[in-house]
C-alpha cells in the first residue's frame, strides 16, 4: 500500500467522524446527527415609555386634544344618563309607608315574674338569671308586686316599702341596672291589694289608694323604673284622679329618654268594651284575658280582628292576665306551642309568665318552681325515661319560643303590620300580616281535635292578593317541613298543629 492510499483513508475516516458530531453553534461534540443547539443572548429590552418632553409634545397635537374632548363629553353624557335613570326609578317606585311611632313595649315580648321565690329565690336570684331571660329576646320584665300590705287592710299599704321576705330596694335597683345594660326595661307591679279579694280594697278606699299609687309611681319612676302596672285597671280609671296618674307617668317622659309605661289589666271585658276603654282611658298598654274567655277559634279570631287597629296599645296573653302559666290554660297537651305562635304573630304585645317558654305547669294553687339547666343531659346509667322525655320537651319548647321571639323582633309585618282575617271554623283560624314592601306572613292554627283542610282566600274588597304558593317558615306539624312550598288553595293541618307561612312582596 502506498503512502497516498493511506492518506485517502484517513481523510474518509475524518469525514465520517465529522458526520457524527451535532450541528451546534459552539462546536461541541455529540453522537446525534442533525441536532442544532443555538444560544440566545440574555439581553432583554425594557420599555421606558415617552419622556416628559416627548409626552408634552404629543399632548399638544390637535388629534390628541380632540380625543380628550371626545372622552370628556362621553363621560358626562354617561353620568347624566345614569342620574336620569336613577331619578326615573325613584319616581316610579312605590313610596315607602311611614313607620308608626313605637315604644319599647311594642318591640318584643314582656315577661312577668309575680312570684320571685318560685322564679329564682328572691330579687338576688332574679339578677343571676337575667342572662337566661335575655336569650328570649324579651323587651321588659314585669316584677312583683313587692310592696308591703296585709290582706284587705288598706291602712297597712306601703307601696314604697319592699317586703323584706322578697328582697330590698337596693337589690331591686341592682336588678334594674343590670337589666338596662342588657336592653331590658323593668316595670313594677303596684297593684295595691294583690292578695286580697279586691285589688283596690272597698269602694270607699279607692280615692285614698289611688293617691298612694301616684306617690309610689313618682318615687319608683324617679329611681329609674321604666313603668308601673296595676290590675283591675277599670276601677281607678273611673275616678276623676285617673288623669293625674297618667300625668305622673307621662311627666317622666323626656325627648332624650325612653317613654315610661302605664300598664293595666282588664278582666272579663268583651272585645267591644276593651276597645272603648282603651280609647277613653288613654292607657299605654292594656292586657286583657280575651284569649282565655273566647272559647272557639272563630270567637278568638273575631276578637283579634275587632281590636287589631289598637295593636300598639294592647297586650295579649293566655294566663298572663290571671298570673297563671300558659300551659295551665291550654286545653290539651301540645297546644302551648300553638298559643305561642298565635301570641307572637297576632297584632299587639305578647305577654308571658315565667316558665311559659318551657311549658311549665302549676300543680294546684301554688306557683310552680322554675326549672333551670334543662339542657344539661343526665349522666349515663341514671336516665329516667319519663324525666328525660319531659326535659327534651322543655328544650324543644324553649327553642320554639326563641325562634318566634327572634322572628317577631326582625319582621315589620309581625311587629306592626296590618291584619287581615282569612278563614275560621270552630277549631281552626288563619290570618295574614303584612307591612308595605316587607315579607308577608300567614298564620294557620288548628286548635281542634280533628284534622282541618284550610283554603286561604281574601275578600276581593281588601285590595290585597295572595300568591299561589308560600314557604313554610315555622311549623309544629311534622308533615309540613320548614322551607317547603305549599299551595294556598288546600292546606291540610293535623289536630293541635300550627304553621307560619312566608311569601315576598310583589309590586
Amino acid at each position: 500500500m502506498t503512502k497516498d492510499t493511506v492518506d485517502m483513508k484517513e481523510v474518509e475516516l475524518n469525514e465520517m467522524d465529522l458526520e457524527k458530531q451535532p450541528m451546534t453553534g459552539d462546536g461541541q461534540a455529540g453522537e446525534k446527527n442533525g441536532t442544532v443547539k443555538l444560544k440566545v443572548p440574555d439581553d432583554t429590552v425594557t420599555f421606558t415609555g415617552l419622556s416628559k418632553e416627548e409626552l408634552m409634545k404629543v399632548a399638544g397635537t390637535p388629534g390628541w386634544v380632540r380625543t380628550r374632548w371626545l372622552l370628556l363629553i362621553l363621560f358626562w353624557l354617561g353620568w347624566m344618563g345614569m342620574l336620569a335613570g336613577a331619578i326615573v326609578i325613584i319616581v316610579k317606585a312605590p313610596p315607602c309607608k311611614p313607620i308608626p311611632e313605637m315604644n319599647w313595649w311594642n318591640e318584643g315580648p314582656l315577661y312577668q315574674i309575680p312570684d320571685l321565690d318560685a322564679f329564682a329565690d328572691g330579687l338576688s336570684g332574679v339578677e343571676t338569671k337575667l342572662d337566661n331571660v335575655n336569650q328570649l329576646k324579651v323587651k321588659g320584665l314585669i316584677i312583683g308586686p313587692l310592696h308591703t300590705v296585709q290582706k284587705d287592710q288598706p291602712s297597712t299599704l306601703s307601696l314604697k316599702t319592699i317586703d323584706p321576705t322578697k328582697g330590698s330596694e337596693a337589690a331591686l335597683l341592682s336588678v334594674m341596672e343590670k337589666a338596662h345594660k342588657k336592653g331590658i326595661s323593668v316595670v313594677l307591679d303596684l297593684t295595691p291589694n294583690y292578695e286580697g279579694s279586691s285589688s283596690w280594697f272597698t269602694a270607699g278606699d279607692e280615692a285614698d289608694v289611688l293617691d298612694k299609687v301616684m306617690e309610689a309611681a313618682v318615687y319608683w319612676l324617679n329611681l329609674g323604673m321604666d313603668g308601673i302596672k296595676v290590675c283591675d285597671v277599670t276601677v281607678p280609671a273611673q275616678s276623676l284622679d285617673w288623669s293625674k296618674l297618667k300625668a305622673v307617668v307621662r311627666g317622666n317622659r323626656t325627648e332624650d329618654t325612653k317613654n315610661k309605661l302605664l300598664m293595666g289589666v282588664a278582666m272579663g271585658a268583651p272585645a267591644s268594651q276593651v276597645s272603648q276603654f282603651v280609647n277613653a282611658s288613654g292607657i299605654d298598654l292594656l292586657l286583657s284575658d280575651l284569649l282565655s274567655t273566647q272559647k272557639t277559634a272563630m270567637e278568638k279570631l273575631s276578637a283579634i280582628d275587632l281590636l287589631s287597629a289598637l295593636k300598639l296599645q294592647l297586650g295579649w296573653g293566655l294566663g298572663a292576665a290571671q298570673g297563671e302559666q300558659l300551659a295551665n290554660q291550654a286545653t290539651a297537651p301540645g297546644l302551648a306551642r300553638l298559643y305561642q305562635l298565635l301570641l307572637f304573630t297576632m297584632p299587639g304585645t305578647p305577654v308571658f309568665n315565667y316558665g311559659d317558654e318551657i311549658g311549665l305547669m302549676a300543680e294546684g294553687s301554688t306557683a310552680p318552681k322554675m326549672v333551670w339547666d334543662i339542657e344539661k343531659e343526665p349522666a349515663e346509667g341514671s336516665v329516667n325515661e319519663t324525666a328525660e322525655a319531659l326535659r327534651t320537651e322543655r328544650v324543644e319548647s324553649r327553642k320554639w319560643f326563641k325562634a318566634l321571639s327572634d322572628l317577631r323582633g326582625k319582621e315589620r309585618s309581625l311587629l306592626h303590620g296590618d291584619f287581615y282575617r282569612l278563614e275560621a271554623s270552630s277549631g281552626a283560624l288563619s290570618y295574614l300580616r303584612l307591612w308595605d314592601q316587607s315579607e308577608r306572613y300567614v298564620t294557620i292554627l288548628n286548635f281542634g281535635s280533628a284534622p282541618e283542610t284550610v283554603s286561604l282566600k281574601l275578600p276581593a274588597a281588601e285590595g290585597v292578593q295572595l300568591p299561589e304558593e308560600a314557604k313554610v317558615k315555622l311549623s309544629t306539624d311534622p308533615e309540613l317541613k320548614p322551607e317547603t312550598m305549599l299551595s294556598l288553595d288546600t292546606i291540610k293541618l293535623g289536630p293541635g298543629q300550627g304553621v307560619l307561612l312566608q311569601f315576598p312582596y310583589a309590586a
